[in-house]
């Protein structure tokens, strides 16, 4: 019997260790609610000043964002709607967000054995954030960081109730969306590479904007106004109607 307990228990930690190959704690240190999103696993949840939230992410998981809903109005069945980061009305996110949100994408057990992962401003910026494996191991697995003031000084054709938006979503077009093959920066792509260097600018953004880590090597962290303080600039919370559930 208690070598069938061992092999048991073998049994479902190789089980737990294949399943996840990562997880992910998302804090929110803004100095208001932040109704975090994650696709395609995860859902969402509020996140009052201070509280955190884990997410497992498999092995082979792609495509995947992480990002912040501000001004969020939901009702007991988690309808409703956000200012910013709004996935189609509901709290339980399963496709995307609309811009602008500033997103946090990763890609786990990718080419190579690797975790791609970025910071990302190509649908525009609501919230300041830090991403970072919790055990970096040099090179190009290390934390990164977009905190500047975006909102506050976000150039007036960008600008829109509670963020900074994206030139791709208020001009469209080959030179902002890169839609048709290759293109290059943009004095409105260099507004966001200025302020947050780590970050992607444009869709083409690549060389400087991508990291990688061993996959297995880490979890990771993500986390909402890093810094605690934002400026008045950035959105405050707008109270709901009735709570969601946590």
């Amino acid at each position: 019997m208690a070598y069938l307990r061992s092999f048991f228990v073998f049994f479902l930690l190789a089980f737990v260790t294949y399943t996840y190959a990562a997880t992910f704690e998302v804090r929110n240190n803004c100095p208001y609610t932040v109704w975090a999103a994650s696709t395609p696993i995860g859902g969402g949840r509020r996140l009052d000043r201070g509280q955190t939230w884990v997410i497992n992410a498999p092995r082979g998981t792609k495509m995947a964002r992480i990002w912040g809903r501000t001004n969020c109005n939901f009702d007991g069945a988690g309808r409703g709607s956000c200012q910013t980061g709004d996935c189609g009305g509901v709290l339980q996110c399963t496709g995307w967000g609309k811009p602008p949100n500033t997103l946090a994408e990763y890609a786990l057990d990718q080419f190579s054995n690797l975790d791609f992962w970025d910071i990302s401003l190509v649908d525009g910026f609501n919230i300041p954030m830090t991403f970072a494996p919790t055990n970096p191991s040099g090179g190009k697995c290390h934390a990164i960081h977009c905190t500047a003031n975006i909102n506050g000084e976000c150039p007036g054709s960008l600008r829109v109730p509670g963020g900074c938006n994206n030139p791709c979503t208020t001009f469209g077009g080959q030179q902002y969306c890169c839609t048709q093959g290759p293109c290059g920066p943009t004095d409105l792509s260099r507004f966001f590479k200025q302020r947050c260097p780590d970050a992607y600018s444009y869709p083409q953004d690549d060389p400087t904007s991508t990291f990688t880590c061993p996959s297995g090597s880490t979890n990771y962290r993500v986390v909402f106004c890093p810094n605690g303080v934002t400026s008045p600039n950035f959105p405050l919370e707008m109270p709901s109607s009735d709570e969601e559930a946590k």
